[in-house]
């Protein structure tokens, strides 16, 4: 497995952020769905990275939105043939390391209530819960989370 920045706006990154949006969108109204799209994922702040097999099938994708003081989670998807297999874990480590590497060390993100997987797995991964942040509107349906690592100067918002 080989994980890379790469653009979001490839035909086979582009299905991968379609299946991950055929997964939540049953689990949520449309005003709880947080998802940004393709054009929002091809800024020049954003971090958006791929995950492709030997073969070079994109399996998972992740992106880290790099706002004044902190970097944002968005687009954690792992292809469920490849689940259970370190990917998401990875494409974590990858993104984290590359926001680390820009001078970020606190990372936040939402996700929902109806996604039990990802709450255990951000969990395992050093995230703990949170208030609301950013723009997010009070929605019961989103749980926010907050990591801050130990490399580098912390930053404050």
């Amino acid at each position: 497995m080989n994980i890379a920045l790469e653009r979001p706006d490839q035909p086979d990154v582009i299905q991968l952020i379609d299946d991950l949006d055929a997964y939540q969108k049953p689990l949520y109204s449309p005003e709880s769905h947080h998802g940004i799209d393709i054009a929002a994922l091809s800024a020049m702040h954003v971090l958006f990275a791929v995950a492709r097999d030997e073969a070079g099938t994109a399996i998972s994708c992740g992106a880290l939105v790099m706002n004044p003081g902190y970097g944002e989670l968005k687009r954690m998807y792992v292809r469920p043939q490849n689940r259970e297999q370190g990917v998401a874990a990875k494409m974590l480590s990858f993104l984290e390391g590359e926001a680390t590497a820009r001078g970020c060390t606190l990372f936040r993100l939402e996700t929902g209530v109806s996604q039990p997987e990802a709450l255990a797995f951000y969990a395992r991964a050093g995230y703990a819960r949170r208030e609301r942040f950013g723009d997010y509107p009070d929605d019961p349906l989103s749980v926010f989370m907050q990591k801050t690592t130990n490399r580098g100067a912390r930053f404050i918002d």
